[in-house]
């Protein structure tokens, strides 16, 4: 294991370009579910295509809604865990330039990485399907639990977290910035995805097929695992500060990194002499 984290960092320390790319392995220390793991994964208990396609939502948005509520709100509790400070610090040393997510729990940007891209989405906002407005979803499952009905727009059309459901496309500037990262990177650290879910996990390949190099840190398996350079199976909050401590980057935890956002807010507010 040491070797390979060795050489990870090694890889990172020396790429003009590293991107990561992060599935719902990272936020699963944070207590949050991910969807696809045999028996546990949220998709073994119910159909997706029934609560979270486009599909179901425009028949019957309150069954999404039901659905959504507790996992909502685990994602609402939930804080960022050394794997997400690790990203986050890599990404303020230089080592990495990008973190692009398949996750829709903030939890990157709430660890301190800055240049995230959400190619899910997020639960920040939600748009009405019948104006376009995109307002604050704050609120919004309050108001479902409070009348048991989808919450509507002024203009009365429903309104839908700006989440990608099956069947919808993907945040079209979000994607676009995600391949132009994919086309410059000549190394892309994959941290807890399974790459089962394109077009995401098809950028591996595709910066294989370019040359980069690839290191994967996931619990199990993926399809292109023979390809990458480095291959760990393991706990990525645990692996990833390694790889970080390794490339000579500190991860600081939470007390240190608020303080450090107290004394950035202060010198940006307390004039120099």
């Amino acid at each position: 294991m040491s070797s390979l984290i060795q050489h990870a960092a090694r890889l990172l320390r020396e790429a003009e370009y590293a991107v990561a790319l992060t599935g719902a392995g990272v936020s699963t220390p944070s207590g949050i579910p991910d969807f696809r793991s045999p028996g546990s994964g949220l998709w073994a208990q119910v159909d997706p295509m029934e609560v979270a396609s486009r599909w179901s939502f425009l028949r019957h948005p309150e069954r999404f809604y039901a659905w959504v509520q507790p996992l909502a709100a685990t994602m609402a509790a939930a804080k960022p865990n050394s794997a997400h400070r690790a990203l986050a610090a890599l990404e303020t040393a230089g080592v990495i330039q990008t973190v692009i997510t398949q996750n829709i729990d903030g939890l990157h940007q709430a660890a301190g990485s800055r240049n995230v891209l959400e190619v899910h989405g997020h639960f920040r906002e939600a748009v009405c399907l019948r104006c376009a407005t995109v307002q604050p979803s704050e609120g919004l499952l309050a108001r479902f639990q409070e009348t048991g009905q989808a919450p509507r727009c002024g203009c009365g059309g429903i309104l839908k977290p700006n989440v990608v459901l099956f069947g919808d496309p993907l945040p079209p500037d979000v994607l676009q910035a995600a391949q132009r990262a994919v086309r410059r990177c000549d190394v892309m650290l994959v941290a807890g995805s399974s790459l089962e879910v394109v077009p995401a996990g098809d950028w591996p390949g595709e910066v294989v097929a370019r040359g980069g190099k690839l290191i994967i840190v996931n619990m199990t398996p993926t399809a292109i695992d023979a390809q990458a350079a480095v291959v760990i199976h393991g706990d990525v909050s645990q692996v990833l500060p390694e790889i970080a401590h390794a490339a000579g980057v500190k991860v600081m935890g939470l007390r240190e990194r608020i303080r450090q956002r107290l004394h950035q807010a202060v010198d940006r507010h307390v004039p120099r002499p």
